[in-house]
């Protein structure tokens, strides 16, 4: 993987507890533990050891990171602060906190990096596959 482009928010997610019990065993098929962090930019969040976050709660937290992503704000969707909220993992059992932290760089599409350096694609486009007419030419 190359990584080209430095991401606008860094995003730490944490498990604040459990619903029900107070250990995973039998409870979290993750294995999520209270403490438990997480950190991404734009790829999925995964822990000090490498290993990623539920895929279900992954679901939950994506479009909301895209949201933070649009200039939006979490409190507007039930968040703690505009850059805080807590969720529960669509199995009821664990619950995160998601944190976004600015990080001074521009923002991916304000600053046109999507673009094809070669003028490929038009306005809108968020990659550089071929439209139908261009696959049949």
């Amino acid at each position: 993987m190359k990584k080209w482009f430095d991401e606008e928010y860094e995003f730490t997610v944490e498990v604040t507890g459990f619903l029900r019990g107070d250990h995973t065993e039998r409870y979290c098929r993750n294995g999520e533990e209270i403490g438990d962090t997480y950190t991404c930019t734009y790829g999925c969040p995964v822990n000090k050891d490498g290993y990623g976050i539920c895929s279900k709660t992954m679901m939950l937290l994506y479009p909301l990171m895209e949201a933070v992503r649009s200039g939006g704000d979490l409190e507007n969707l039930g968040g703690d602060s505009k850059y805080t909220k807590t969720v529960v993992c669509p199995d009821g059992c664990v619950m995160f906190r998601l944190t976004a932290k600015p990080l001074g760089n521009e923002n991916f599409h304000k600053g046109g990096y999507w673009k094809d350096p070669e003028g490929a694609n038009r306005p809108g486009d968020d990659c550089s596959a071929p439209t139908e007419v261009e696959r049949r030419e």
